[in-house]
Parts: structure tokens; sequence; C-alpha cells
């Protein structure tokens, strides 16, 4: 079973490091090696370098676009259409996006992040995902611990954090296996 796994995080702004630009692309690579599909919001950023990684891995990246058209996605929107296998356009604006996007996937995995990032990771919570969260890449995945403290939610069972991006993906792939009764990694 391919599981289709979104990625979500900034797509601009000064948590924009090369370091977390590289830790994206190492999940989208890791990604496409654990045979499972990249879902992202096709747009720049974090989700382009996640797309990149999966490209280079031979993967599939399929991008979720706020847009209702490709001349809109390119035009009114300015975002990029290469390193993606197939876009849909959702014509439902970034909060439409968003949901149609973390409901099509099996699982969630922040990296940095920012308004539209912590909508995504909502959206993932209310609706049972499991959720990975790449920490030190800065922007909401760094206050996500407080979000849950806050709003008096545990996330034992739902929330997977770690500092490699590598082992991220690792986890979550195997937490999907073990929920799907598939083999162990």
């Amino acid at each position: 079973m391919r599981f289709k796994i979104c990625v979500t995080g900034a797509a601009e702004g000064s948590i924009l490091t090369n370091s977390v630009l590289e830790k994206a692309r190492i999940i989208g690579e890791e990604i496409a090696k654990a045979d499972c599909v990249l879902l992202t919001g096709a747009t720049k950023g974090i989700p382009h370098h996640t797309a990149i990684g999966a490209k280079k891995a031979d993967g599939i990246s399929i991008g979720f676009s706020p847009a209702i058209s490709r001349l809109e996605h390119e035009r009114k929107y300015r975002l990029p259409t290469q390193y993606t296998d197939l876009i849909v356009y959702t014509g439902f604006g970034y909060s439409g996006r968003n949901l149609l996007m973390v409901r099509s996937s099996e699982a969630v995995i922040v990296i940095g992040g920012r308004i539209g990032t912590l909508n995504e990771f909502t959206n993932a919570f209310e609706e049972g995902k499991p959720i990975g969260v790449l920490l030190d890449s800065g922007g909401i995945s760094s206050i996500i611990p407080s979000i849950l403290e806050v709003a008096d939610k545990k996330a034992e069972d739902i929330i997977i954090f770690d500092t490699d991006p590598k082992e991220l993906v690792r986890k979550i792939v195997s937490h999907l296996n073990k929920e799907h009764h598939i083999g162990h990694l």
C-alpha cells in the first residue's frame, strides 16, 4: 500500500534557511524511498523543496493548489509547477485547499511553518491523522508542544517529534504500517 504523506511548511519568510530547506529535501527523498506518495500545497519554500527531494528519489509528488486553474496558479498565486507530477486545482483558496490536502493524506509532517502550517496542523489533529513534527526547524513546529499544552490536548498516540528528518519519516511510515496492519520496515 502506498501511503500518502502530506508535508506542510512555510512557503516564504526568514524561516527558510539553507538548513531547513535541506531537511525538507531529505524528507521528500525519504518519503519516496519508503514508496509513499508526497502531498504538498503546490507552493514555494518548504513544500517545493520536499517535491525536489521526492523527484531526486524517483518518487511521486501531488500538489494541491489554492487556484482554480494552472493559469491562476501561475499568474495570480505565482506558484511553481515543476517537480510535481500532478496538481489538483481546488479553487478553494488556501484554507479550503489545506483541508482537502490533509484529508487526502494518511499522515502529515510539519516542517517549520507559519499561519498556514498551523491551519494544516490543526486540521490534521482534528482529523486524527498521525503527525510528524520536525523539531529544530523553527516557526510553528517549535511551538506545537506549547499549543498542545495550552489547548489541554494529549498527543502521545498521534504526534511524533524528532530532530532527524530521516528518522521522522521512518517513524511515521512505521506508525502507518502498524495502524494499517502492514509488515514492519
